[in-house]
């Protein structure tokens, strides 16, 4: 039954190969289910409801990705989108967090009815053919990066200097002997041998190796008290707490249509990388059942404003469970069971740090670079663009500002150089609406 609805033979794949797949996404997701009830805190929403409330949004939204598109992807909330929630609209407008949730209800809802009318699909359709390579490159170079700086072998960031000035550089080499480095310089030489050796589940027990490597270093923690199952925290201080009565508001324009501008952007992005590197894409390009995996992170996001967190998004890490041979919703579907699973065994994957799931986003990041090699780098209206998308991704740090440089680069070089047929009605309405987000930030 699971062969036939998920079409394994079609694609290659068998049951085996897609749950492992599957678990060697979610472990290098699972780090969501505390980093974001950590963020979203600071804003004075319970910890303990926030990972139950993380937990099943991410169930939710993968769940239809899963059974309804399709397709090898996790969804759970985003990164940067829940900094913005904590840091920008509560923290910054000073807006309470019923508010913030309220804007992430109505983004959920907005998206449901933009991807039901195929707008979504008809962007990633107009997507020109070398950006989508070139967005595929890029989402490697900042998945790398980001195990990287997860195990501490790069440190991002710069300092304030005295005088007001930054100082310092943007990256530099970690402490490259120190316990986070090691023990994932251990995973990925374990990952890298056993993929060379063909095991699928190379990325996997590179991600175990390294946990059980980061025991005696301190990094890996044993369940306190040898407790590995527990209750989920209850939802009720946080879950279905909207509040309506400001969202007639300027200020709601704006983070309506910030949450909406990135996210779509951002999932774009990731579906069309993630679906080039799985060789997903149809012949013309074109992301299969588009529509249906677009409303997952839609109906994902809907019920993470009810839930109690904020907007869900496709993840750019379950390039790992595809590097594994993950090619159906049954990856998928092992991710969204594992997370409802993780409310119950929270303390077991809780032991997993950070600098073990390194090695697999190295690995992932290394596979996606492939790419490169698709990409028509004789055309300079097609080559600076491809370059932008793909040096911005990780140098912004964002899968969105990558695809904004790219685009507008794009729809620029070739106008001013008289090519002006060649871009599509739709890329001129995005690179119109770029242009009015880059005045109003």
């Amino acid at each position: 039954m699971l062969s036939s609805f998920f079409r394994l033979h079609e694609h290659q794949t068998t049951v085996k190969k897609e749950i492992l797949a599957g678990l060697t996404t979610f472990s290098t997701m699972a780090y969501i289910l505390a980093v974001n009830p950590g963020i979203l805190s600071s804003t004075g929403m319970d910890f303990q409801a926030l990972i139950t409330a993380t937990a099943l949004a991410a169930a939710i939204g993968t769940l239809v990705m899963a059974l309804y598109a399709r397709l090898p992807i996790g969804v759970a909330p985003g990164m940067g989108l829940n900094a913005f929630f904590a840091y920008t609209v509560v923290a910054g407008m000073g807006y309470s967090w019923q508010f913030a949730l309220t804007a992430v209800f109505l983004v959920g809802i907005i998206f449901i009815a933009l991807s039901l009318f195929r707008i979504r699909e008809a962007i990633i359709n107009s997507i020109p053919e070398n950006l989508k390579h070139a967005i595929s490159v890029g989402i490697g170079l900042l998945i790398a990066l980001i195990g990287m700086a997860n195990a501490g072998i790069i440190e991002t960031g710069m300092r304030h200097a005295g005088n007001g000035h930054l100082e310092g550089v943007v990256l530099k080499m970690g402490n490259i002997t120190s316990a986070g480095p090691l023990i994932a310089l251990t995973g990925l030489i374990v990952s890298a041998v056993l993929l060379y050796r063909r095991v699928n589940a190379a990325l996997l027990i590179g991600i175990l190796a390294a946990t059980i490597a980061g025991i005696p270093f301190g990094l890996t923690h044993l369940p306190a008290g040898g407790r590995l199952v527990s209750l989920p925290p209850t939802l009720a201080p946080i879950a279905f707490k909207l509040q309506f009565d400001k969202i007639f508001t300027m200020d709601m324009v704006l983070i309506l249509f910030t949450l909406l501008m990135v996210n779509l952007f951002d999932t774009v992005g990731t579906l069309v990388g993630l679906c080039n590197k799985a060789g997903l894409l149809d012949s013309q390009g074109r992301l299969p059942r588009a529509k249906q995996a677009l409303l997952a992170d839609a109906v994902g996001t809907t019920a993470a404003g009810l839930l109690g967190t904020s907007v869900v998004t496709a993840y750019v890490e379950s390039a790992s469970g595809i590097a594994a041979g993950g090619r159906t919703g049954l990856t998928s579907l092992t991710v969204a069971v594992m997370f409802l699973l993780a409310l119950f065994f929270a303390p077991v994957f809780a032991m997993i740090p950070q600098a073990a799931t390194a090695p697999a986003l190295i690995i992932v990041g290394m596979l996606m670079m492939g790419a490169v090699t698709k990409i028509d780098f004789n055309d300079v209206t097609e080559a600076i663009p491809a370059f932008l998308a793909i040096v911005m991704m990780p140098y912004s740090y964002s899968i969105a500002e990558g695809i904004v440089f790219g685009m507008l680069s794009y729809v620029l070089l070739k106008v001013l150089t008289g090519q002006y047929r060649v871009i599509s009605p739709v890329m001129y309405v995005l690179a119109a609406l770029f242009v009015v987000a880059l005045v109003m930030s």
